[in-house]
C-alpha cells in the first residue's frame, strides 16, 4: 500500500487513506486537464492553417490525405503502448508518450471539429464537462460497487465498434442516432467506472514512482472517456456546417 515512502505500521487510517486517494486523482486530474488543453491548443492550430491542414487533408475534395490515416495508426499505438508498457516506463518516458497522444489527437479532432459550428462544438464541450463532473463526483462519493460493470461495458464497447463500422457502409441516419445515444450513456459508464477504479488503485502501488506513473496512466483513460463522450454529444447536438 502506498504509503509516501515512508513505513507506516499497522492499517492506514481512513483520513490517511482518503488523503492519499484525493492526491492521487488531483494529479489525475491535473495530467487529463492538460491533455485536453494540448489537444484543443492543437486542434485549433491545424484548423487555423490551411498550409498545414492539406497535410492531413484535401482542400479541393475534403478527403483525408495518407498522413492523416498515419496519424490515426499512431493515435492506437500510443494509447496500446502506455497501456501495455505503463509499469516499466520511466515517468518522464510515459508523460512523454501522454503529452504526443494529445497531442496527436488534436490533429486528428481538428478535421471532426470542422464538420461543426463553433457554437456547437462549445455547447457539446460545456455539456461533456458538466456531465463527466457530475458522473465523477458520483463514481468518488457512492458506496456502490462498480467493479462488476466492466465486462458488461467492454462488451458495449466492442458492439459500439461494430455498429459504427458497419454503419460507414450503410450510412444510416437512425443507426447514426442510436450509436450516439448508446454511446453516450456507454462512455458515462465508463467515466463512473473508471473513476471508481482509479481511487482504489493507488491503495495498491507500492511507492511514489509507482503512482506517478499510474496518474498519467489514470489521465489516459479519463481522458479518452471525456473525448468519445464529447464527440458522442457533439454528433447528437451538434450543427454542421
Amino acid at each position: 500500500m502506498y504509503q509516501n515512502s515512508q513505513p507506516y505500521p499497522g492499517t492506514v487510517s481512513l483520513d490517511r487513506e482518503r488523503a492519499l486517494v484525493g492526491a492521487f486523482m488531483r494529479r489525475v486530474y491535473n495530467w487529463m486537464a492538460a491533455g485536453l488543453a494540448l489537444s484543443a491548443i492543437t486542434a485549433w492550430f491545424v484548423a487555423s492553417s490551411a498550409a498545414v491542414l492539406g497535410l492531413f487533408i484535401n482542400l479541393q475534395t475534403g478527403a483525408p490525405t495518407m498522413l492523416f490515416w498515419v496519424a490515426i495508426v499512431g493515435e492506437f499505438g500510443l494509447v496500446l503502448a502506455i497501456s501495455a508498457g505503463i509499469r516499466r516506463f520511466q515517468v518522464g518516458t510515459a508523460a512523454a508518450l501522454f503529452v504526443a497522444y494529445a497531442a496527436l489527437n488534436g490533429v486528428t479532432l481538428s478535421m471532426v471539429l470542422l464538420a461543426y459550428t463553433g457554437a456547437s462544438v462549445m455547447k457539446a464541450f460545456l455539456v461533456t464537462a458538466g456531465t463527466f463532473a457530475v458522473t465523477s463526483v458520483w463514481a468518488t462519493t457512492t458506496k456502490k460497487d462498480l467493479s462488476g460493470m466492466g465486462s458488461f461495458l467492454m462488451m458495449g464497447l466492442i458492439g459500439l465498434i461494430i455498429a459504427s463500422l458497419v454503419n460507414i457502409f450503410l450510412a444510416s441516419s437512425m443507426l447514426d442516432w442510436v450509436v450516439s445515444v448508446v454511446g453516450v450513456g456507454l462512455f458515462i459508464g465508463l467515466t463512473a467506472y473508471d473513476t471508481q477504479q482509479l481511487r482504489a488503485m493507488v491503495l495498491e502501488a507500492a511507492n511514489e514512482v509507482t503512482v506517478s506513473k499510474m496518474a498519467i496512466f489514470g489521465a489516459l483513460k479519463l481522458y479518452l472517456d471525456f473525448i468519445n463522450l464529447f464527440l458522442m454529444l457533439l454528433r447528437l447536438l451538434g450543427d454542421r456546417r
